[in-house]
């Protein structure tokens, strides 16, 4: 046997604990939570990069599962089998969402939700709620 025959295997290096991403997440929100506690003002002056982020994040979905399927699509390669799967997840799509729909009209049904509200609409004051609409408005 040769020594070219034995090769070391080669270990992948270790990052450091600080450039893992979910333990940049976590120390992110960590601090996060500092600021908002012991620095409130602070904390609504970053609100709109809070903001800024959360959008950005919002803007990525669709594309990222539009790529996600079209690659699962254009990988499966048998257009015939492409034809069978979608089927598939049209048929499990309509009976989950026909379950979904049962069990909420079966709850709604057996725990009435709303019963006890003898309520007549035309009492009701609109403006009565005009400070709950400003607040739900301010809050975003």
């Amino acid at each position: 046997m040769t020594t070219d025959a034995i090769k070391p295997v080669a270990h992948p290096r270790h990052q450091p604990w600080y450039k893992i991403l979910y333990i940049q997440v976590l120390i992110a929100i960590f601090a996060g939570v500092l600021i908002g506690h012991f620095y409130p003002g602070l904390g609504k002056q970053l609100k709109p990069l809070g903001d800024g982020f959360i959008a950005l994040i919002k803007m990525m979905i669709a594309p990222v599962i539009f790529c996600t399927v079209v690659h699962g699509i254009s990988s499966m390669g048998d257009l015939k089998r492409v034809g069978r799967v979608g089927l598939k997840a049209l048929i499990y799509f309509e009976a989950v969402s026909t379950v979904a729909l049962a069990v909420g009209l079966l709850i709604g049904e057996l725990l009435q939700p709303g019963r006890g509200f003898n309520i007549d609409p035309s009492t009701i004051d609109p403006k009565a709620v005009s400070t709950y609409v400003t607040q739900a408005k301010e809050q975003g």
